[in-house]
């Protein structure tokens, strides 16, 4: 260090630790509100592409059901209405396989900003561990 010997007041060190800490919040703060804005964009774009082929794919699903529908009725002699129960029951299931794994991965998780979460627990850490030292030193007399 630079100023080895140059002595501090209480006050100075005070000032200095109430000036890091407000620094130290405030980044904190625009790193959280970059992270979860970066996040939500994210999320947004993403939700915009789910719909934009949701809107593509539905009408090409139905024209292809009722392919299915008609490719049972004339190989295998079913009539229309029983082919239908069975290319809608199977279509039902996969529906209802991928509306569960989708709803599993819509967690909060996905969106709260973990690096910030790690950061403050590693400013956390440091702080006990500096003030644990300056509370370890032998006070002069």
């Amino acid at each position: 260090m630079a100023f080895a010997n140059y002595q501090r007041s209480v006050p100075e060190i005070i000032g200095d630790l109430f000036s890091q800490l407000t620094t130290l919040v405030r980044k904190e703060a625009q790193l959280a509100r970059s992270e979860v804005s970066e996040n939500m964009t994210s999320l947004a774009r993403g939700l915009g592409l789910i719909v934009g082929g949701a809107v593509l794919l539905i009408p090409a699903l139905v024209i292809l059901l009722q392919a299915g529908v008609a490719a049972l009725t004339d190989a295998y002699g079913m009539a229309s209405y029983f082919s239908a129960l069975i290319v809608g029951g199977a279509v039902l299931v996969i529906g209802l396989i991928l509306l569960s794994v989708g709803i599993s991965r819509l967690k909060l998780e996905n969106v709260m900003p973990s690096k910030t979460v790690y950061q403050l627990q590693q400013d956390a850490s440091v702080a006990r561990e500096k003030a644990s030292r300056n509370n370890e030193r032998p006070r002069a007399a």
